[in-house]
């Protein structure tokens, strides 16, 4: 059995999907999914299904939808029955713990891409940063668990990964624009900045991108708008780093500059020290 949450929930084996059709039941198997092999308290799924509204009949409909889960589980080629289906999903005390396969969610898969990542960064290998993170990012089909009603515990998570992701491309655009690859990393970036507003990393990033691919006046249009964003909406000013970052293209700063023939050229980290 195979689940995938980066996108729309999916719950198939051999290429079929067996998916129980209950919304509040696909919420608890998410709850479940997401906590695989760990157990799930009584407590925590109640407050997923119900918040702070729990009616009196909330423990027995719970137990109904672990029942239904079960029978979907059973349904399946691979488990096959009732007692299999029992062995996967575990009743433990005053809770339930689905055991999940190694590599049977895509989750292992994405944090395989990460870790791959993670060692060409300790090796000072851009590429391959590059290449571990965007099959990373690959791996979201949209926002996690998009088709499913999120209720306080899943929506921490989906957060959390939407964050996550974030973060792995924040990684990636550094690594891209150190191997001098502004050019190609313009648009996105642009796409980057008007989803993402306030984001100053995502705004840096395309300040930089602009200024190499010959375009100054956009890269300090850019920190313009990113401080009347700032000040509009959170009453604050651009980071030391941003400020940094616009005064070395109001000087044109040959640190912004790849440096060939290694094209380890800027770490916007070299802003930050302030």
């Amino acid at each position: 059995m195979e689940f995938s949450v980066l996108g729309s929930f999916a719950m198939r084996d051999g290429g079929k999907c067996y998916l129980p059709s209950a919304p509040k039941t696909r919420q608890l198997l998410a709850l479940f999914v997401l906590h695989s092999n760990e157990p799930v308290s009584l407590a925590t799924c109640l407050e997923e299904l119900w918040g702070n509204r729990v009616p009196r009949s909330a423990v027995q409909s719970l137990h109904t939808r672990v029942l239904h889960i079960r029978r979907a589980l059973a349904g399946s080629v691979s488990v096959g029955s009732q007692e299999k289906a029992k062995q996967l999903l575990v009743t433990q005390h005053r809770g339930h713990l689905l055991r999940v396969a190694p590599g049977s969610l895509d989750l292992h898969e994405l944090d395989r891409h990460v870790q791959e990542s993670r060692r060409a960064q300790k090796a000072g290998d851009d590429l391959g940063v590059s290449s571990a993170l965007r099959s990373a990012l690959s791996m979201w089909r949209g926002t996690a668990l998009s088709d499913i009603h999120a209720g306080p515990i899943l929506q921490a998570r989906v957060n959390g990964l939407e964050e996550f992701r974030l973060t792995l491309l924040e990684q990636c655009i550094e690594a891209e624009l150190r191997l001098g690859m502004h050019h190609d990393l313009v648009s996105e970036l642009g796409r980057l900045v008007a989803e993402h507003s306030a984001h100053e990393n995502f705004h840096a990033q395309y300040m930089l991108a602009l200024y190499r691919s010959g375009r100054a006046a956009q890269a300090l249009d850019t920190y313009h708008a990113l401080r009347e964003t700032l000040n509009d909406e959170l009453g604050i000013e651009p980071t030391p780093k941003l400020r940094e970052l616009q005064t070395a293209i109001l000087t044109a700063n040959p640190i912004l500059n790849v440096s060939p023939p290694q094209g380890r050229g800027l770490s916007l980290d070299l802003f930050s020290s302030c």
